[in-house]
């Protein structure tokens, strides 16, 4: 695919994405480190005031229709740009027809969701402005990835040859790649580029190469004699291999251990922050669309969470689709292709690339036609409930009053079976990863308030002030230092699949996805927090000491703040991610008894009214029956079973609201 056909299939789906991601505008290029840093610190007053400065930073498919789809393995071959696409008009009518029935039958369950968002938008406007207990302030900087940027060789051209490129990571989640930095420089469009969504970055040759052989299998009683590819089985000192499963795989390779390592921590940021646009969004579209594909999902027979809902509304649509396409797909396509084993992998590869940018394009358009309809929706909701918001809240009660009443029986009967049992590991397992997790921002957020102290005490330099408190601003966006708290949420990676995985739940990425994003957010919040509180006590009246004796003062009443509302989070996160990992599984038990006396649709209705309840009620009895006497052991956790009742019983009172 060439530069224009790429530009057009990714300016498709950047446009359903761009409400909820950051703008290049937010990164300005000035930066005390020097020119092209990236920078969005806003020094405050009193960091002026010592540094004693003028500088001034800027603000930052059915019936065979693909059993055409075959190619030879030199053209699968080529992982760096894109060639033409081997779909034929028939191939790209036939994606058309898939897509726009999606839409068909997505659209109104959209629309209903709309509903339901603006009611709990409104019903929160009506409460607290804050969580309860929120004591940081919340910082008004967006998510972003700092950009990254850098000399590497990429496995590009027909034949695939090691060529020297200049790679680039935009603060979007986007990577850019040029073939000179002059070329970067100039502002020259790139040789190509590559929104991150759904990729996962190897450095391990030897796993990417066994993921080849899985990927495309021989059919059965086939066997090809594979001339190896030579460039592959070469041995790469420092690869970065970029694996996605539906689009076109990139291997890239560093210089050193050290490179490596900032690229692979930049990638995974990259990847991290296109991934939750949708579920660090609080617009009510965003969580209408979240909602609207799990119930769209739970009509299709799908209960289990899983991370299909990673990316903008478009990637979203485009991955549950993909999902669907791809029997049909494997059994048309991969008994044409040609060549064997790795070759016949990325040949596989390639037609999967072809394809799911058909459909995200079809999906993009779709949902862009459909954006004028959904705004005035929105609008009209909106003078619909607000003046009847009271009366519609009572109503939904007695509602959700009746439905419980009837699947009360049954759910309880179904929790004390399946779940009481695995209830105390899984929330165990949840909250040693998010308490050791949030200790690590803690001391991490601790040794940068001391180190800021010090350097006041020591009268230093403006320029090393400046850079100091630029340094400390950044902590939240800083890859290496964060990465110190993010690994605790990977170390229980394994774990929690493996307790939450006979629940149906493999949404695995999407929690360790959540827990990094808490971290960033909360030392986003006192890093904002400690920077204004310090602004309005030190003055230039104040010398060097006086001033590093506020700042002590400033530094305890943060790290309060920060336990305080650490320790909310905590809660609600748990709370949160037991009722995604448990919820589904216990509808689907209930789905023949409900289908059998309520009836589907208000099955679907008690899960919609469930999920209202928890968010309306999210520090209820499941957050603190379990949890609360969990750390204490299992003693304690059965003490505190005959204290409240089973914990079925707790999870009920959640469910109901």
């Amino acid at each position: 695919m060439d530069w224009q056909s790429r530009n057009r299939r990714e300016t498709a789906h950047e446009s359903t994405a761009q409400q909820w991601l950051p703008t290049r505008s937010h990164y300005p290029s000035t930066d005390p480190r020097g020119p092209g840093c990236q920078s969005t610190s806003v020094f405050p007053a009193w960091c002026w005031a010592w540094a004693g400065s003028s500088w001034d930073p800027e603000s930052p498919g059915k019936g065979g229709v693909f059993a055409s789809l075959s190619g030879s393995p030199g053209h699968s071959s080529r992982m760096g740009g894109r060639p033409s696409s081997p779909l034929d008009k028939r191939q790209q009518q036939h994606l058309r027809g898939q897509v726009d029935t999606l839409l068909r039958n997505f659209l109104p369950c959209y629309r209903g969701q709309l509903a339901a968002s603006v009611l709990w938008q409104i019903s929160r406007e009506l409460g607290p402005q804050e969580p309860a207990g929120c004591q940081l302030l919340h910082s008004k900087k967006l998510p972003r990835v700092r950009e990254h940027r850098g000399p590497l060789t990429q496995l590009q051209g027909h034949p695939p040859q090691w060529q020297p490129i200049f790679c680039v990571l935009r603060g979007d989640g986007r990577l850019e790649w040029f073939k000179h930095r002059e070329e970067y420089e100039n502002g020259d469009r790139p040789l190509g580029s590559v929104v991150l969504t759904g990729y996962t970055v190897l450095t391990s040759q030897s796993e990417y190469l066994h993921l080849l052989d899985t990927l495309c299998p021989e059919p059965s009683g086939h066997h090809t004699q594979e001339e190896p590819e030579p460039l592959l089985e070469m041995p790469v000192s420092f690869p970065l291999f970029l694996q996605h499963p539906f689009c076109r795989h990139l291997c890239f390779s560093a210089a050193t251990a050290e490179v490596q390592h900032a690229w692979r921590l930049a990638l995974q940021g990259g990847i991290r922050l296109r991934g939750t646009v949708l579920q660090r969004s609080q617009a009510p579209a965003a969580r209408a669309f979240l909602d609207a594909v799990r119930l769209y999902r739970q009509q299709q027979g799908h209960f289990g969470d899983d991370d299909v809902t990673l990316g903008s509304d478009a990637e979203v649509l485009t991955a549950l689709l993909m999902r669907e396409l791809l029997p049909a797909l494997r059994a048309q396509t991969l008994p044409r292709l040609r060549g064997a084993g790795r070759a016949r992998a990325w040949a596989w590869a390639k037609q999967l690339d072809a394809v799911h940018a058909a459909v995200l394009a079809g999906a993009s358009t779709g949902l862009r036609a459909f954006q004028p309809e959904k705004e005035e929706l929105l609008a009209a909701l909106e003078k619909t409930i607000r003046p009847d918001v009271d009366q519609m809240l009572k109503l939904r009660e007695r509602v959700l009053g009746r439905l419980q009443a009837n699947v009360q029986g049954p759910l309880e009967s179904c929790l004390r079976r399946k779940v009481d049992a695995q209830l105390p590991r899984v929330t165990q397992t949840l909250l040693s990863t998010v308490e050791a997790e949030l200790t690590a921002v803690q001391t991490l957020l601790t040794q940068g308030m001391d180190r800021l102290s010090r350097h006041l005490r020591g009268s230093p330099s403006s320029t090393r002030l400046r850079k100091e408190v630029y340094s400390f601003g950044e902590m939240p966006w800083d890859p290496e230092l964060m990465q110190t708290c993010y690994r605790e949420a990977e170390r229980s990676w394994g774990r929690l699949g493996q307790l939450a995985e006979p629940f149906g739940f493999f949404g695995t990425q999407s929690l360790v996805f959540g827990a990094q994003d808490l971290a960033q957010q909360l030392m986003a919040d006192a890093v904002a927090t400690f920077l204004q509180l310090a602004d309005q006590c030190l003055t230039t009246a104040l010398d060097c000491d006086q001033a590093a004796q506020q700042l002590e003062k400033v530094r305890g009443r943060v790290l309060k703040k920060f336990q305080s509302d650490s320790g909310s989070a905590q809660r609600r996160f748990i709370h949160g991610w037991l009722l995604c990992i448990f919820l589904p599984f216990v509808l689907r038990q209930l789905e023949l008894s409900c289908k059998a006396g309520l009836g589907w649709m208000a099955l679907l209705g008690l899960h919609e009214a469930l999920c209202f309840s928890h968010d309306n009620a999210v520090s209820a009895e499941l957050a603190w029956g379990p949890m609360h006497h969990i750390s204490a052991g299992d003693t304690g956790f059965r003490e505190g079973r005959r204290k409240r009742g089973s914990v079925c019983v707790c999870m009920v009172r959640v469910l109901s609201g």
